[in-house]
């Protein structure tokens, strides 16, 4: 939502995917979801500037050579999944907010893509992905389609809106996200009620 909001061409066009599929109905489904290509690249460009373990700790299997540094087994090694998501050799413009970039694109969250890790990758891939996948996109669906978003604390212009981060074991924001939701819902006592 933070970053909808700071790019509200963004929520725009995902809120116009999700009305135009859902057309009128009062409920979003999970089945509904699967056919919302747009609001699942905003998941996958959300987790790649903001992965919600942006250290993800490893052990070498075996001794290697990684870049001119010798890697003994048994070593401790931290990949940093936030600074992959930035990357200028592997995404155009990286720390734009673009989910067209994954339209098109096979990279996914399985970790097959080493520059793109938001659950990590291999053996050790985080096992609930599936679940706080389907979870995230439902939420967010139901929120974009139910409610029109504002900026709230008195902010008027998106690039005002406090975009700084804590690095602990997880990622989050530092400071709350304020917002102002407006209902598109009409209740019975407005006159209409939801189809």
């Amino acid at each position: 939502m933070s970053e909808m909001l700071r790019n509200p061409r963004v929520m725009q066009k995902a809120q116009l995917e999700i009305r135009d599929h859902l057309n009128g109905k009062s409920l979003v489904k999970e089945s509904d979801i699967e056919s919302l290509g747009y609001l699942k690249a905003v998941v996958k460009e959300t987790l790649r500037l903001h992965p919600p373990i942006p250290l993800v700790p490893r052990e070498a299997r075996e001794r290697c050579k990684i870049m001119g540094y010798d890697i003994p087994s048994k070593a401790n090694i931290i990949i940093n999944a936030w600074a992959l998501g930035r990357d200028a050799e592997n995404w155009i413009n990286p720390e734009e907010f673009l989910p067209e970039r994954f339209l098109e694109s096979s990279v996914d969250f399985k970790g097959n893509s080493f520059h793109y890790i938001p659950f990590g990758n291999g053996r050790r891939i985080c096992p609930g992905i599936n679940y706080a996948i389907a979870g995230i996109e439902l939420l967010l669906a139901q929120l974009l389609y139910h409610f029109d978003w504002g900026l709230g604390d008195g902010k008027k212009l998106p690039y005002e809106l406090d975009m700084e981060e804590t690095f602990t074991i997880t990622l989050r924001r530092k400071n709350p996200l304020v917002m102002i939701a407006k209902s598109r819902i009409k209740f019975a006592d407005e006159g209409t009620l939801p189809a």
